[in-house]
């Protein structure tokens, strides 16, 4: 009978990659009528879909080229005027009725038209996740519409942080991460004050030695690992926080394991915590003093054997969110048939030598212009 178990335990823990292939398959052309709320949100579940399906090496299953001209319909594009250049971006989904636009000329002005985000933030991602080299991309209007989301001075609570929207909306942690993503994959960090985000990451510390979504609030896995991960991207860890302040993070985020990991201490465990605290520790590089069997365990206990993804805990509904961590969360430790992850930029290092390439790309282009202006051709 104990051999039966161990045989049924061992069969249970198998990781199934063709099911997540086909369950975010399904994600990216229909969504259950329960999450029918997050249409406005919809190019976020793409994301979670295409960088699930490169981190799985099964890109190959989705039409590359269909994606990408849906998302560049999506971008907010300045109007001949240029009036609404602070409200650019990428919006969440065409549910807003304008007319299909894949940014080709000017854009179109509606006072409820704008971008988000977190929006602008998976359109960058999934289009380099596609291979395209955002040559479409309006990158001024991209980086002023981050800038006007950028909050002014005032208490130490809101200081600089960022908004989702022009209108006005939550600000904390998660949007200062979204920005420095935006600013890294365009490799131009003049869409944010810098200075002024790295004095919000900074203010963020807690008494419990981890980083809040703001000044004063609770010390959190997901804010801890937008604020660590925001340093990184923009070289400033070491400069910010001390060796001993930095280990005092590493403590309180390994802390957070117990089989896997969860986001504050008295908590129940949580598949995506896996990724958020897990990708902090390995930003930190002490990730390889945890438990990998019982994280893995745990991860593989929320996976839907039949239909495929993951779910917050065990024999609960899978969801594209806690499909994609839970497998960037698996890839963290080497899963075989997983791809590696960027911890910082959460995207696969596939996607990662892409952007580099780009970069290096426009780096040339830039010095071979600079070039023809300094020693004009006669």
């Amino acid at each position: 009978m104990a051999e039966e178990e161990d045989e049924l335990l061992g069969e249970r823990l198998l990781f199934l990659p063709d099911r997540h292939v086909r369950y975010f398959q399904r994600s990216l052309q229909a969504l259950p009528e329960q999450c029918s709320s997050l249409e406005t949100s919809r190019l976020t579940i793409a994301f979670f879909a295409l960088s699930g399906l490169d981190m799985l090496d099964s890109l190959h299953v989705v039409n590359k080229a269909e994606i990408i001209e849906w998302i560049y319909s999506l971008q907010v594009l300045p109007t001949e005027d240029k009036s609404n250049l602070d409200r650019c971006g990428f919006r969440g989904s065409s549910c807003l009725g304008l007319p299909f636009n894949p940014s080709k000329g000017h854009g179109i002005y509606h006072p409820y038209d704008s971008g988000h985000i977190a929006m602008t933030y998976t359109a960058l991602s999934s289009l380099l996740i596609l291979g395209d080299d955002l040559s479409r991309v309006n990158k001024e209007a991209c980086l002023a519409g981050l800038r006007a989301l950028q909050l002014p001075d005032g208490s130490l609570l809101y200081l600089r942080s960022f908004c989702a929207v022009p209108e006005g909306s939550e600000n904390d942690m998660r949007f200062v991460y979204c920005a420095s993503c935006i600013c890294y994959m365009l490799n131009d960090w003049s869409g944010m004050d810098m200075e002024k985000s790295i004095e919000y990451i900074r203010r963020s510390m807690s008494y419990e030695n981890a980083l809040g979504q703001g000044a004063g609030l609770e010390a959190h896995g997901g804010s801890t690992f937008c604020g660590i991960a925001s340093l990184c991207l923009m070289g400033k860890l070491e400069d910010v926080f001390s060796e001993k302040e930095l280990n005092r993070i590493r403590r309180w985020c390994i802390m957070r394991q117990q089989n896997g990991f969860h986001g504050r201490p008295n908590k129940p465990v949580d598949t995506c915590y896996s990724f958020w605290v897990g990708a902090t520790l390995t930003l930190l590089d002490i990730f390889k003093y945890t438990h990998f069997e019982k994280n893995r365990n745990f991860i593989l206990s929320t996976q839907d054997r039949l239909v495929g993804g993951f779910a917050k805990w065990p024999d609960s509904h899978p969801d594209a969110l806690h499909a994609y961590f839970g497998i960037c969360g698996l890839s963290l430790m080497g899963e075989s048939g997983i791809n590696e992850v960027h911890p910082a930029l959460n995207v696969s290092v596939t996607t990662y030598k892409h952007l580099q390439r780009l970069h290096d790309s426009w780096k040339a282009k830039n010095h071979e212009t600079s070039s023809n202006h300094l020693h004009p051709t006669t």
